[in-house]
């Protein structure tokens, strides 16, 4: 029987997506977070699932709380999730006070620390050994054009883990950083995201990947990249981008490669025209 997952900050960006990819797995969830309207609308629309909320988060260093209200639950963990993502402060380093930096790695990255020292030993009980996966943001490997700050702090975010990921070890306990390097697309910014964001119900199930351990050479990782899912193009469009009156495609041959593009179409054209005779669904 599978443990459950527990997802801090379950109403974020990230955490929305994580506890979809998990209700649809028939994951057993405890979702975290202190969006009490936000847990709420959870529990309404998914009243058969395997559903605990907890409100709590691990801002403040309150990560002992939780651990406590955890515990209380009696019930097994496999995978614990951290999905906060704080409010992106822009500008140049330069232009921001050195105390006010401080405050912000005090309140960004200290709680990080906090929670692992505070849940890691969840994940040993009852010889379960489980994952502990931290949702990445942009800006760990290359500066990010006009927010400086979330740079280091995503940097400094990436080391912690690497740290936690071999002093784990010896719990039997495996630490992840699942790195996001775009921001989430979502419902709320979909009408600004860029091509390229990652939807959260894709991070969402590498995270769970993750917690199975379904691939083991990624288990041994600390930092695993996020893969972007391949996407899916209807076969009625690829049909439409190579049909024509005559049914034969124009290539340029600026290129060189007409022998090898013509060879292509003969062995496409059999599957676009019974794809064209079958109603597009």
């Amino acid at each position: 029987m599978k443990g459950a997952v527990v997802i801090i900050d379950a109403a974020d960006r990230a955490g929305r997506g994580i506890v979809q990819a998990a209700l649809r797995a028939n994951r057993p969830v405890v979702a975290v977070s202190k969006d009490s309207a936000e847990l709420a609308r959870l529990r309404t629309e998914s009243p058969r699932a395997d559903l605990v909320t907890i409100d709590g988060s691990i801002a403040n260093e309150s990560s002992a709380l939780l651990a406590a209200s955890l515990g209380d639950l009696g019930r097994p963990i496999d995978g614990i999730v951290i999905a906060t993502s704080g409010v992106p402060l822009g500008g140049r380093i330069l232009d921001h006070s050195v105390e006010k930096f401080q405050q912000r790695l005090q309140d960004d990255l200290f709680p990080q620390l906090a929670a692992a020292r505070s849940l890691l030993p969840l994940l040993t009980r009852g010889g379960r050994n489980g994952s502990y996966v931290v949702v990445g943001s942009p800006g760990a490997e290359h500066p990010w054009a006009g927010y400086s700050y979330c740079s280091i702090a995503a940097a400094a975010m990436t080391m912690l883990v690497r740290v936690l990921h071999e002093e784990a070890r010896a719990l039997d306990v495996r630490v992840h950083l699942l790195a996001v390097n775009r921001p989430i697309r979502t419902a709320e910014n979909c009408g600004c995201a860029g091509e390229d964001w990652p939807d959260a119900l894709a991070v969402g199930e590498q995270a769970l990947a993750l917690i199975d351990r379904s691939e083991p050479r990624k288990a041994d990782e600390a930092v695993v990249p996020f893969i972007p899912p391949p996407r899916k193009v209807r076969p009625s469009r690829i049909a439409a981008a190579f049909a024509k009156p005559n049914r034969e495609p124009s290539f340029s041959t600026d290129y060189g490669g007409q022998a090898i593009l013509e060879q292509t179409w003969r062995a496409l054209q059999p599957i676009l025209d019974s794809t064209q005779k079958a109603p597009d669904k």
